[in-house]
């Protein structure tokens, strides 16, 4: 199973989701059978690490981001994941546009499709260290919901 979480930039939102789920499925000893990665709609930060406050964020509770590099999405990754989730109804929009008629992968929002009440992962970029924390609540949740999904499928 290959997974790819996409937001904007590809340093707040999706390297954080992916961090997460990295975690949960290296715990749950699932690493050698999902394939994670992360990746931005949009190629400002390509080839950068997260914003340094998603990295602190995240390694407050045992998330190690600091790897991570931005990239942006490509067409080919309809091809090469099974399942790309979105953090948000316009990266969603985005990535719709460079979805290949072909192209084998699920394409969906993350939360909702986890089960989550919320439909969006909320932008931390332009906020406090609170909005960091809010979203490492919302994607440890849906993490664990979709790996329990996975793990089921495995």
């Amino acid at each position: 199973m290959k997974v790819l979480f996409v937001c904007l930039g590809n340093i707040c939102r999706s390297p954080t989701a992916e961090g997460v789920f990295r975690h949960a499925v290296k715990q749950a000893g699932l690493d050698k059978k999902i394939t994670i990665d992360s990746a931005g709609t949009a190629d400002w930060h390509t080839g950068k690490a997260p914003d340094p406050r998603t990295i602190k964020a995240a390694a407050k509770r045992g998330y190690d981001l600091s790897m991570l590099k931005a990239r942006q999405a490509v067409s080919e990754d309809f091809h090469k994941f099974d399942l790309i989730l979105a953090m948000d109804e316009s990266n969603l929009a985005n990535l719709k546009t460079i979805q290949p008629v072909d192209g084998k992968a699920e394409l969906a929002l993350y939360l909702p499709r986890c089960g989550q009440a919320a439909r969006e992962v909320p932008d931390p970029y332009y906020g406090g260290a609170d909005g960091f924390e809010q979203v490492l609540d919302m994607l440890e949740q849906a993490s664990d919901v979709l790996l329990h999904e996975i793990r089921s499928t495995l």
